[in-house]
């Protein structure tokens, strides 16, 4: 069968979580493939008597939620196994089965140190700081790139451990005391921390490609997952405001394992409007009345580091950026409730830059940072949408929303959110291959 790739449109917190929840049923496997706990994913899942449970995913794979998946960390990820841990027993405290989670040996773990090294760094940086969430992301994929980086399998073998840590803060101390003022680091300390957690973590660790391969020759659905999103990518993202690892679909095999040629489809979560955390250009961003009524009633605050998000209109030239470096073959559009009772919409169907117009993302940086968004205006809607499950029942507005929108991002659009809760959503076209 083949992998289901299953990334964000825009600057992340689209509601990929939500878009998983939907196909959980028809999911056998679900793969976080990039990443780490600086992201997160919010579930809300509503049980027979009509109440909603809501659950904030950071590190772990939204499928964990759904009894018949298979969660799987990938190879691409950077794990933080104290938040590993306390998410999972977090998850079990609230009867969730997190027995069947499958860790890849060769996935990076993030030491304590990088952790410190990621906080002095921004604070370095001063108005120059990328923004980061100061989890020791970006540093523990540095160390990979560097080959100095620390993998699961190594806390199985302590010789080999210990000569990593040791070798990685001959530098890194030097660093630490010389250019940043603060404490060095004790390698012993480290290393305990770090085979502290080895015996727990053992029974969850394989060869996730076999794994996953074994999987695809047996008839299974393997949906792979994105954390953060594509203007986050860091080859094809809004650089330097962007993260340390491959958001987008071609991230998806290097950081799973699973070859391209398994790859039939590609899903890209697109919320009705735009939001972005952090630093960085953002061409529609409102700082009036509207950006803070979207953030209001979209609940616009991170799920890993509760940080208001910056909210602005729908960018259609980003959602075609999207499809182009995806290959997106279909969209989910998520929170189009939030949209309900503005009297009109606008959408960013272009930029000007120094009376250019482009219709695509600009090459440049400095182009994209001085871009001012061309607006196209939708009339609005006000009546409730929360309870509609087919395309027919949305307002006429709300339709010819959608519509027009599908046809600026250049791919159907097969399934629209009307609400948070995991049934509110109207699916146009199957999400799954029959």
């Amino acid at each position: 069968m083949p992998a289901i790739v299953l990334v964000g449109a825009q600057w992340g917190d689209e509601g990929k979580g939500k878009a998983t929840d939907l196909m959980g049923s028809g999911v056998d496997y679900v793969v976080k493939f990039n990443g780490g706990n600086n992201a997160g994913h919010t579930v809300v899942i509503e049980a027979a008597d009509g109440t909603r449970e809501k659950y904030a995913l950071h590190l772990l794979p939204s499928g964990i939620l759904s009894p018949n998946v298979v969660p799987v960390i990938g190879n691409g990820v950077v794990i933080d196994l104290e938040v590993l841990f306390r998410e999972l027993d977090g998850l079990q405290a609230r009867g969730v089965d997190t027995s069947r989670l499958v860790v890849s040996a060769s996935a990076h773990v993030i030491p304590p140190y990088n952790r410190t090294l990621d906080k002095v760094t921004e604070r370095f940086l001063g108005s120059r700081k990328i923004g980061t969430t100061g989890r020791g992301i970006g540093p523990t994929y540095a160390d990979k790139m560097s080959r100095i980086g620390i993998r699961v399998q190594d806390l199985f073998d302590e010789h080999i451990l210990r000569q990593k840590v040791e070798a990685a803060l001959a530098f890194k101390n030097q660093v630490l005391v010389k250019i940043y003022n603060t404490r060095a680091a004790d390698a012993d300390r480290v290393v305990a921390e770090l085979l502290s957690y080895a015996d727990r973590l053992r029974p969850m660790v394989a060869d996730t490609s076999l794994v996953l391969e074994q999987a695809l020759s047996t008839g299974a659905n393997v949906l792979l997952e994105a954390g953060q999103a594509t203007l986050l990518d860091v080859d094809h993202g809004t650089y330097p405001f962007v993260t340390s690892s491959s958001a987008t679909a071609g991230g998806a095999c290097t950081g799973s394992g699973i070859p391209p040629t398994k790859v039939t489809r590609v899903i890209a979560i697109l919320k009705a409007y735009t939001t972005r955390v952090g630093e960085g250009p953002f061409p529609t961003e409102l700082f009036d009345a509207d950006g803070e009524r979207l953030r209001t009633t979209g609940a616009e605050f991170g799920t890993t580091t509760g940080r208001p998000r910056r909210c602005g209109w729908l960018d259609t030239v980003i959602g075609r950026y999207a499809t182009r470096i995806n290959g997106v073959t279909d969209f989910v559009i998520t929170k189009l409730d939030v949209l309900t009772g503005f009297e009109t919409l606008p959408i960013c169907v272009a930029y000007d830059v120094d009376g250019v117009r482009h219709d695509e993302m600009p090459v440049n940086q400095s182009d994209f940072h001085h871009a001012t968004a061309i607006f196209e205006e939708m009339p609005g809607w006000s009546e409730d949408i929360t309870g509609c499950r087919t395309f027919a029942e949305l307002p006429v507005n709300a339709q010819r929303y959608v519509l027009r929108v599908e046809e600026l991002i250049g791919a159907r659009v097969s399934a629209v959110g009307v609400g948070p809760g995991r049934h509110e959503i109207i699916e146009r076209y199957p999400l799954l291959d029959a």
